[in-house]
């Protein structure tokens, strides 16, 4: 049996990209261990999760400062270099499949590559935009200078790259990566995890007859933008008799977005419901007229796809999107009711026009649908697949896909 490792500087049990292609992988005929951090999820250093071998390193994920950040990833970076060291012999790899952030850390797998493995490098993120946008930095800024630097020799090292969208690989092509030695699989729900999960109890919260809800779920942090989502329920609650507006989640700025709710007399409209475990997101949905989606926009965020995006359109529910670059690429205005990015007036404008208008929601949601068919999971996984079997060879006997584990974990 071929044996893959993958490196993640995540909790894997919630990281949702990495889980879906190790269980994939799994499902497919492959062994497959995986570097991560220690959680909360389990008392063990080392465990086995839907066929997927796991070991961890408790180092936590504090971050903030540049220093931190820099010590977190060095410190996992010595572990996996270390880690891999030992298993190498043992195991024999035959892809070692790393994820970004940091992007040196593809280098930990020097010691498997002079073995024969191939390396992947999922770049689900891209770190210069990413620092611009967290610490406000300009495109010349020495640091970003210096990330693109990491970045290019990075994917020069690995034998093939992944990223997670179209509108990414352009930009990554324009720094110097190889059109011919990227692929691209995206963030997208995997259907059949999502319709498994259990739908026999109902949320606690019930909805009125004739009620219009509008929900987001996710992490409530400044640039997801519920503030101007609540911004634009107090301009448009008047005109949207009986809309509520429930937020699932938390974080650092829910304090904050009820303070605002308060001062603009809302409160009564928004719903703040706490952290929501992922097998129980879709029961949640299920209770909605349409999802929320107000992301900022930055150099940052125009890249940003998002899984809640998916996972909205899956169930059948309109999105009122942020006019992103990336959501932009592959979804149109009949499928999608955009409006502009840090815009109050403008997502009242769709909250508004989606209210009392069932039939349009039906047809956006409709045509969101069918939009997303090409790049759905299963399609992505598909492309997944070949590209390890077209690195290391033909495909190994197919396994039974492993039962589910229901993980508690924020969505």
């Amino acid at each position: 049996m071929k044996t893959i490792c993958i490196l993640v500087q995540n909790y894997y049990e919630i990281d949702i990209r990495v889980r879906r292609k190790a269980e994939a992988l799994v499902a497919a005929g492959y062994s497959v261990d995986v570097l991560a951090l220690a959680s909360s999820f389990s008392a063990e250093k080392s465990y086995n999760l839907n066929g997927v071998n796991v070991f961890t390193l408790s180092l936590g994920k504090k971050r903030g400062s540049l220093l931190r950040y820099l010590y977190e990833y060095a410190a996992f970076f010595i572990w996996c270099f270390a880690k891999l060291l030992s298993l190498t012999g043992k195991r024999k790899y035959s892809i070692i499949d790393v994820n970004n952030l940091p992007d040196f850390l593809v280098f930990a797998a020097v010691y498997p590559r002079l073995r024969g493995a191939k390396i992947v490098f999922d770049m689900h993120e891209i770190t210069p935009e990413f620092y611009m946008s967290k610490y406000g930095l300009r495109e010349n800024h020495l640091l970003i200078r210096l990330l693109k630097f990491v970045e290019k020799i990075s994917f020069d090292f690995a034998d093939h790259v992944i990223t997670i969208n179209e509108p990414i690989k352009k930009l990554l092509e324009g720094r110097g990566l190889l059109a011919s030695k990227c692929s691209i699989v995206m963030n997208s729900v995997d259907e059949l995890l999502f319709a498994s999960a259990s739908r026999e109890t109902p949320p606690p919260v019930t909805r009125k007859p004739g009620q219009f809800v509008m929900m987001y779920h996710g992490t409530l942090t400044s640039i997801y933008g519920l503030d101007i989502a609540i911004r634009a329920i107090g301009e448009a609650h008047k005109r949207m008799p009986d809309a509520e507006f429930w937020i699932l989640g938390g974080g650092t700025e829910r304090k904050a977005l009820e303070e605002l709710a308060k001062k603009l007399g809302v409160q009564d409209k928004i719903k703040f419901l706490g952290n929501v475990l992922p097998q129980d997101v879709p029961r949640w949905l299920d209770c909605c007229d349409a999802g929320v989606l107000p992301t900022r926009r930055d150099v940052f965020l125009e890249f940003s796809f998002s899984n809640k995006l998916s996972e909205y359109i899956i169930t059948g529910k309109p999105v009122i999107c942020s006019r992103l670059r990336t959501i932009r690429h592959y979804f149109s205005d009949d499928a999608l009711a955009f409006f502009e990015p840090n815009n109050p007036s403008d997502l009242a404008r769709q909250m508004t026009r989606l209210f009392g208008r069932p039939d349009l929601r039906a047809r956006l949601a409709e045509r969101a649908k069918q939009e997303y068919a090409p790049i759905n999971w299963d399609v992505m996984k598909e492309r997944y697949l070949k590209l390890t079997d077209r690195l290391i060879g033909a495909r190994p006997v197919i396994a039974v896909r492993p039962a589910v584990a229901k993980v508690a974990s924020q969505s």
